[in-house]
């Protein structure tokens, strides 16, 4: 069987939630979406259902191209994986996305994570969480910690994931989803004006446009 290809989308909108999540985990970037192309026409994540009401949240198909969404700082990343878990993780997705009527965002979840204690929620998730739970059957990824207990950052920094592109989003929109172009496996595309150092041996070489 052959190797498949999944994406990691980690945004910071700069919202009043995102800066005081921000301030309380040290990191930055602390939403992440999974797609499986390139040109991230379907994310998937458990955010925001209306870009201006935080509180009114569950499993969302995000829109890259949003008001909302387009102007927010990102890193894309891909990870390689079998048929076989990939197909497991669109499974996984899409069984959820059937039911997503039920399912509301764990805001209770976030508070959990901070203190370190683990609060049960049935049908409630955050966006971590969220990704953790499709990716559970997939060999190749296993996250040390339970899904309530996943950040945004456990998920990047896991080995294997590969860095394509970290600056504007719809800077990486303008240049991939509009123009058509296809990623070359390894390549890294870079936001104009931009030197980024990646530290790490798996890079294979750098696109500065």
């Amino acid at each position: 069987m052959g190797e498949k290809t999944i994406y990691f989308l980690f945004t910071d909108t700069g919202t009043y939630l995102a800066k005081a999540i921000n301030y309380c985990t040290k990191k930055s970037l602390n939403h992440v979406s999974i797609g499986f192309d390139n040109e991230l026409r379907k994310v998937y994540s458990f955010g925001r259902k209306r870009s201006r009401n935080p509180f009114i949240g569950g499993f969302v198909e995000e829109d890259v191209n949003s008001d909302f969404l387009k102007s927010a700082k990102c890193a894309i990343y891909s990870y390689s994986t079998s048929e076989a878990e990939y197909e497991s993780i669109v499974r996984n997705i899409k069984t959820i996305e059937a039911q997503k009527s039920n399912y509301k965002y764990n805001f209770i979840g976030l508070f959990g994570v901070l203190l370190g204690v683990e609060i049960k929620r049935k049908d409630a998730m955050f966006c971590s969480q969220f990704v953790a739970t499709v990716l559970k059957d997939a060999e190749t990824i296993r996250l040390t910690k339970k899904a309530c207990f996943i950040t945004p950052s456990d998920i990047r920094s896991h080995e294997g994931m590969n860095l394509l592109f970290e600056g504007k989003l719809e800077d990486y929109c303008l240049h991939i989803v509009n123009s058509g172009r296809k990623l070359v496996k390894g390549e890294q595309i870079l936001p104009k004006q931009s030197f980024i150092i990646l530290l790490s041996s798996k890079v294979k070489r750098f696109v500065i446009r």
